[in-house]
């Protein structure tokens, strides 16, 4: 079978290389989170895709470099528009690949898709830098297209995630080969029927799909490759900037968290609980989610108290009810893992206030993979729970003292993706802000993004930023070029 009809929509299981649909002699099974089901047997690409795939692209490159920046940008607004005449048919997949809410692929996830390629097509337009003087000598900056981009994305958010790279790198002008996950691969496939039907030329977008050692590792270690990005774990990284390197391949990195909540004495009790409870989104596969709670003394208890109300209160199961709060986790090992997390973290002596098990009645009962939401307190600052990234619903919360105490307990981590931050003082709020280690601080307010500004990880949680200038800073090759005063024929 080369599709599958998933949530009634047809979906083809093959990769797209060089503007056409491509068999692999094996297939790896696609299982929705949602009930444990087979969705669809989905080509297992291996070294020789990827090298027809980088082929493809690198064959592209030079026509599409050299198309005139409007004219690219012209059909990246066309792509932008087929997202949004498919909406509720990436929505619909994607929920029953990746068991996300259904309503959050509706109104938020799949309406940014189409936006993360609108934005940077349009931004492409105003690139510029005002030609500048040195002792009368004219230097002039401009950007050209660095090449073939590898793009290798993670399965919570995956075709979001995917197009906040792909928008800015094709609208620079680069190529792309993106190697969905396997976990949730079905959306890239639409989106390249999408791009193809928007007129993207054959070979300027291509999808590779398979395993992250049989099809990511030969992709990203490719020598034809020019940029690499990355959105996944550090240990994952790690062997993908060794074999970036030895091609002297730039990276970006998205990786992940281990991010603070600080609420203060004076904050608005209503909104903290608000923006804590959000914690358990996407059943805590968020990179960004501020999972250790931190509160000051002075308003921990009713803090506390109010929490577990509004957290006893959610609803979890089936991702396409829209009364339900949270879904599953991606698959059984994930489920396992996070349960691991939990079980070494009561074994070392913290106390379980909420949840701490997987859900197993709902679990007997539809074949998915859920798992209550959970909350510790007791726990010490150099427990694996409060140090390691658990990616699944699990929040910690710890009181502190003074402020500095809660900025350094915020900053006892080695991950620096994001904070939040909830209080009533503006001088306060500012002050706290400049001292935390994070790639983002939101202050009263949470997930809040502008893809105008920029956005990475300090420490472990990546290198790089993107977004706005920084995207274009890192899809090319930015070059000065200086001119003399005289001497023109």
């Amino acid at each position: 079978m080369t599709t599958a009809v998933v949530a009634g929509v047809e979906v083809d299981t093959r990769h797209w290389i060089g503007g056409e649909r491509v068999a692999s002699a094996d297939t790896f099974p696609d299982v929705s989170p949602l009930d444990g089901s087979v969705i669809a047997e989905v080509s297992r690409g291996g070294a020789a895709e990827v090298d027809a795939a980088v082929a493809a692209a690198s064959a592209a490159f030079p026509t599409w470099a050299a198309m005139p920046v409007a004219e690219r940008s012209a059909i990246l607004l066309r792509v932008a528009e087929g997202v949004e005449s498919r909406l509720e048919d990436l929505a619909q997949v994607e929920t029953r690949d990746n068991g996300s809410l259904l309503r959050s692929h509706r109104r938020g996830v799949m309406p940014r898709v189409a936006m993360n390629i609108r934005f940077f097509a349009e931004y492409a337009l105003t690139l510029s830098h005002p030609d500048f003087d040195t002792r009368g000598h004219r230097n002039h900056v401009s950007w050209d297209p660095a090449g073939v981009t590898a793009i290798v994305t993670p399965w919570n958010a995956p075709l979001m995630l995917a197009t906040w790279r792909i928008g800015p790198a094709l609208a620079a002008g680069n190529t792309v080969v993106a190697k969905p996950p396997e976990w949730a691969p079905l959306t890239a496939s639409l989106f390249a029927d999408i791009a193809h039907e928007a007129g993207l030329p054959p070979g300027v977008f291509n999808v590779v799909q398979g395993l992250g050692t049989e099809a990511g590792a030969p992709l990203v270690a490719h020598p034809d490759v020019r940029r690499v990005c990355f959105t996944g774990s550090v240990p994952t990284s790690i062997r993908i900037g060794e074999a970036a390197a030895r091609n002297v391949t730039p990276v970006s990195f998205e990786l992940g968290g281990k991010s603070p909540l600080l609420v203060f004495d004076d904050a608005d009790l209503d909104l903290a609980v608000d923006i804590a409870v959000e914690q358990f989104d996407n059943s805590g596969q968020v990179c960004l989610a501020a999972v250790r709670m931190l509160v000051q003394d002075g308003i921990y208890d009713e803090f506390r108290a109010r929490f577990l109300e509004r957290a006893r209160a959610i609803k979890q199961g089936d991702s396409r009810d829209e009364s339900v709060d949270i879904g599953p986790l991606i698959g059984r090992t994930h489920l396992e893992r996070v349960d691991g997390f939990v079980q070494r973290a009561i074994a070392d002596g913290a106390e379980v206030v909420l949840g701490g098990e997987p859900n197993h009645e709902l679990n007997a009962e539809t074949g998915g993979f859920y798992y209550r939401p959970t909350l510790f307190e007791g726990v010490g600052p150099s427990w694996e729970i409060t140090c390691q990234e658990v990616f699944g619903p699990v929040l910690t919360l710890q009181r502190f003292g003074a402020d500095d105490e809660g900025v350094a307990m915020a900053n006892d981590t080695e991950f620096g993706l994001a904070a939040t931050i909830v209080t009533g003082s503006r001088e306060r709020a500012e002050h706290v802000s400049s001292s935390l280690r994070a790639g983002t601080v939101w202050i009263n307010c949470f997930f809040v993004r502008d893809l105008s500004a920029p956005f990475g990880g300090s420490g472990r949680s990546g290198i790089g930023r993107e977004g706005g200038l920084w995207s274009f800073d890192f899809y090319c090759d930015v070059k000065n070029s200086v001119f003399a005063p005289k001497g023109w024929i």
